[in-house]
Formats: C-alpha cells, sequence, structure tokens
C-alpha cells in the first residue's frame, strides 16, 4: 500500500543489564552521558537518521536494582503464584508512557522499571509482511508519523515512521519488533503480552519459543477457549486469563489449563472480593487495572491512596498508566505485610 505520512512539528523530542553502582562513580563519562540525555530530551535541533537510533538502543539507568531475571519458563511461573504475603506488583500499562515519551517503546519500558520491578504490557499486531511489531492500534495514525492499518503495511515502511507521544510530540523512536522487546527484555522484566486479533497464536508462540523466551513473557487472553487454544499449543507458557465474574473464575478453576501458571485479569476498577479469594485459593494472583478514575485521581492528587480501593479487595497485581504513584502504592502495601510463605 502507499504509506501516508504526517507532517512533522519544528522539532523532534529525543529523549546487557548493569549492576548498581554509586552515583558518584564514573567521572567524566557519567556526567557526559547524563548530561547528553537532558539535552536529548529537551530536543533536537536537526533531524535523526534512522542509523543514529536503532529501535533497541535505550538509555542505560544508574541502577539495576529493579531488574528481575528468571532462568526458566517454570521460574517464571512460581515467581508469579499467588501465597500468603505475596508482594503487590505493578503492571505498566504500554509501559506507562511519562511526558515525552511514547507508549510500547523500549525506552518507556525502561524508565517504568526506575519505580519498581513491574511488569511491562504491550501489544502485538503484525504487519504486511508478517513481522510481529509493538503496536496497539489497528491503524499507524495515533502513535506514528504515518497513517494506514498495520496489517497492509510493510515493515520496512513502518519501520521509516517516529513514534509520537499522547500529546503529539514526535519523538526520535522506531516501533520496535516483539523479537527487539523480547531481547531487551531478557534478564530485566516480564513481558505481558497483549496479543491482537490479526496475530495468529501460532506465530506468536513460534516467534517465543524461537527465541526462547517463555521465561520472560506472559500472554493475555480474553476468553477462556482462547486459553485453551493456547494451552495446546504451549503448555509452558505463563498466561494472563480473564476472571472479570465469580462464573468465569470457576469456569477457569474448572477447566484443564495448568493453574499454577495462570495470572487472573479481574477487569478496570475495584472487582469483587469473592472473586479475588477463589483465586487466592487456588494459588492464582488477581490483577485489576486502575486505568481511568484510580489513576486519574492518583495523577491530579500526587498521592498513592486512591489505589487503596483495589488493594482492599486483594488485589495483587495492578495494572496502571501511572507507575511512580502506584509503585510507590504497592511498596506501602508490601511494607505492612508478613513475609511471603516459602515457594512450593
Amino acid at each position: 500500500m502507499t504509506l501516508g505520512l504526517r507532517p512533522a512539528p519544528p522539532h523532534d523530542v529525543s529523549l546487557r543489564p548493569t549492576p548498581p553502582r554509586p552515583l558518584w562513580r564514573g567521572g567524566v563519562a557519567a556526567f557526559a552521558s547524563l548530561l547528553a540525555v537532558a539535552l536529548g530530551a529537551c530536543g533536537s535541533p536537526r533531524p535523526l537518521a534512522l542509523e543514529e537510533r536503532p529501535a533497541d538502543r535505550v538509555v542505560v539507568p544508574t541502577s539495576s536494582v529493579h531488574y528481575r531475571d528468571y532462568d526458566t519458563a517454570d521460574d517464571l511461573a512460581a515467581a508469579l503464584r499467588w501465597r500468603p504475603g505475596a508482594p503487590v506488583l505493578v503492571s505498566a500499562h504500554r509501559g506507562a508512557p511519562p511526558h515525552g515519551l511514547p507508549e510500547n517503546s523500549l525506552a518507556t519500558f525502561e524508565h517504568a522499571l526506575n519505580f519498581a520491578p513491574a511488569l511491562i504490557e504491550t501489544d502485538v499486531r503484525r504487519t504486511a509482511d508478517g513481522v510481529l511489531v509493538l503496536m496497539h492500534d489497528e491503524t499507524l495514525d495515533r502513535t506514528t508519523t504515518g497513517t494506514g492499518r498495520v496489517d497492509e503495511t510493510s515493515f520496512e515502511a513502518i519501520r521509516s515512521l517516529r513514534l509520537v507521544t499522547e500529546d503529539s510530540l514526535v519523538t526520535s523512536f522506531r516501533v520496535p519488533t516483539l523479537a527487539e522487546a523480547l531481547a531487551w527484555a531478557e534478564a530485566r522484566t516480564v513481558l505481558l503480552l497483549d496479543v491482537k486479533s490479526d496475530v495468529p497464536y501460532e506465530e506468536l508462540v513460534a516467534e517465543v519459543e524461537r527465541l526462547e523466551a517463555a521465561d520472560q513473557s506472559a500472554v493475555i487472553v480474553y476468553s477462556l477457549e482462547d486459553h485453551l487454544r493456547l494451552y495446546a499449543l504451549d503448555p509452558d507458557l505463563v498466561v494472563s486469563s480473564t476472571a472479570e465474574t465469580v462464573a468465569a473464575a470457576d469456569a477457569l478453576l474448572a477447566s484443564d489449563v495448568d493453574l499454577s501458571r495462570v495470572v487472573a485479569w479481574t477487569g478496570v476498577g475495584p472487582p469483587d472480593a469473592d472473586v479475588v479469594a477463589r483465586l487466592h485459593a487456588a494459588g492464582i494472583r488477581a490483577q485489576a487495572g486502575a486505568y481511568g478514575a484510580i489513576d486519574d485521581e492518583a495523577a491530579a492528587t500526587a498521592t498513592a491512596e486512591p489505589y487503596d480501593a483495589l488493594l482492599v479487595t486483594g488485589v495483587d497485581v495492578i495494572g496502571t498508566d501511572e507507575v511512580a504513584a502506584a509503585a510507590l502504592a504497592a511498596r506501602r502495601a508490601n511494607a505492612n505485610r508478613p513475609a511471603p510463605s516459602p515457594r512450593p
């Protein structure tokens, strides 16, 4: 197809795991790196060529204390099991982009890890020539400098575009592939893959298996039928399955899937406490979304208290667009919890 391009504003906005180290070390080189980041965030006076900003190049943080690494899919599944005293976790929705960073970019994911050992929720779509990329919308219009459907556009054409922020700032970042995102996530975090309808499960599973990435990814499904399809393709994958009602939770618990490899999605807002109790009784974490009212209140008041509406129901994974505030709520909740019981 012919790729439509939107005119760019006059200025672009620019913005292996490293061990923690004292901030005073590194001398001039460290200062130069920080200065470069600061200047990039203020905008570049000249266009950046594609080769100058590959999609998998991100700013190295000053500390990796929030990185998490799992050796196998079994280790990941065990870490995500619910047990008494299990810590509250945060899931960064599309990476929870702050001002100046676009959703579903690797730099945004890295930014989220400054606040917590967050799970990173991201979206997967398929280009016209079969490349799996990170993109939420069916079209390129909202989040890139291009137009048109993702599944009707070649990867080469998509890669030539720039990612755009929620407030329409054009950045230097390109659309990442799923392979690049999984490579970035190695020894850093877990990606929650929201696989859109244009991506066959067979292709997704093949890519995760090719990259040996079942230890750093979980797949989101929206029905028990889809969960069973995915389970038949690869029973080792960790799955985020839907359980928004007591009936849906009971159906999940009675199904043939491996419940030791499940995190349950209970919906946006405070869930039914009976749903959470059923899930916890089976050793399954309950995730709820704070998107909308709760996140908005947290941002408006600059406090973590709005997340209490989720935590009092027993929710132990907070899906959020406001990762800093949600991380504070999680830390406060975890400080008041007993030490978790040993993993089975």
